[in-house]
């Protein structure tokens, strides 16, 4: 079993509960962390913009993520939305196991 995280922003904290809730009504992902009035800068378009973004922090398991992502980029408001997975290399055992346990790879 190996467990991702998921990294993801949101336009909004409104539209970041919806995803994280989503994504664990789905069994898609264990549990999404939110942090709300994130600044983030970036070129969009051939101009620099600047805006407020709401993070997503999701666990899931590396069986579940192609259908992760699938699911958020259905759901997203942005045209290209960001949702990065890094691998989670070690950690406190049974939490790992409860995100394998939460997960279900067969959605």
């Amino acid at each position: 079993m190996s467990v991702k995280m998921v990294y993801m922003t949101a336009g909004s904290p409104e539209e970041a509960r919806q995803i994280g809730r989503s994504l664990v009504e789905s069994r898609l992902a264990a549990c999404v962390n939110i942090i709300e009035k994130m600044t983030s800068i970036f070129r969009w378009e051939g101009a620099i913009e600047e805006g407020e973004e709401t993070v997503l922090i999701a666990k899931t398991t590396e069986m579940c993520l192609p259908k992760l992502i699938e699911h958020v980029k259905h759901i997203h408001s942005y045209e290209c939305p960001c949702i990065v997975s890094l691998p989670v290399e070690d950690g406190h055992k049974p939490f790992l196991d409860w995100v394998a346990v939460e997960v279900d790879s067969s959605k």
